[in-house]
């Protein structure tokens, strides 16, 4: 989005909007020339639907890829947070089992379930400006509403895909980190679904504590696995 940002500064714009390949995600730059991720653009009109009394349920679908910040957020606000398999296919199906009107992933696919059956990048762009139109602020202020957590994702090339759990050495020293971390922080470790990898991803109040846990426990699968 580097581009985006420059443009977005130079012509003095209230917003940036970035779209995939396909039209289905979308991330936005403010008038400051900073990204919005997908969970805060959530976060926004998750909040904007539950004043409304627009969010069916209280509900909203997310993956177990979502920011810690937005599960501190919808806990705040009274929102259920359910979190389904990474995969817009898999946010779907959690958002029609539990009746939910609104679910999405960071990665800016979005699903509107009042207005469409999928995710669509230009359906969810129209429902943030409406949202800034109507409240009259600046996307930057909107944005405000979420406190992310530093986040390290690291990606281990792996010879073998071995069951994580039978990894004694493994589990020990993610037991160990997930006592320290407490709840302020989590763990996420997985394999890809299409390549010989295994994904670290660790979420802690600090960028020192992100990248400390989630090196060592790279650093183990590579040893165990790589």
């Amino acid at each position: 989005t580097d581009d985006l940002r420059k443009l977005t500064l130079e012509k003095q714009a209230n917003i940036g909007l970035a779209f995939d390949g396909d039209g289905d995600r979308f991330i936005a730059v403010d008038e400051t020339g900073a990204e919005i991720s997908g969970d805060k653009i959530i976060a926004i009109c998750a909040n904007y639907l539950k004043q409304k009394n627009l969010l069916k349920n209280n509900i909203v679908v997310t993956t177990v890829m979502s920011n810690l910040g937005l599960t501190e957020l919808f806990n705040n606000l009274g929102i259920t947070h359910i979190k389904s398999q990474v995969g817009d296919r898999y946010v779907i199906a959690d958002m029609l089992k539990y009746n939910a009107v609104l679910g999405g992933e960071d990665s800016g696919h979005i699903i509107f379930a009042n207005y469409h059956t999928t995710g669509d990048g230009i359906l969810s762009a129209l429902q943030l400006l409406a949202i800034m139109t109507e409240t009259g602020k600046p996307l930057s202020e909107l944005a405000k509403i979420m406190n992310v957590y530093p986040q390290k994702l690291i990606n281990v090339e792996v010879r073998e895909r071995k069951n994580l759990e039978d990894l004694p050495e493994l589990n020990k020293l993610i037991e160990k980190f997930e006592k320290e971390l407490g709840d302020a922080g989590r763990i996420l470790v997985r394999y890809s679904g299409t390549q010989m990898i295994c994904r670290v991803m660790v979420e802690a109040q600090t960028d020192e504590l992100t990248n400390r846990v989630a090196t060592a426990i790279a650093d183990k699968i590579k040893e165990l696995l790589g």
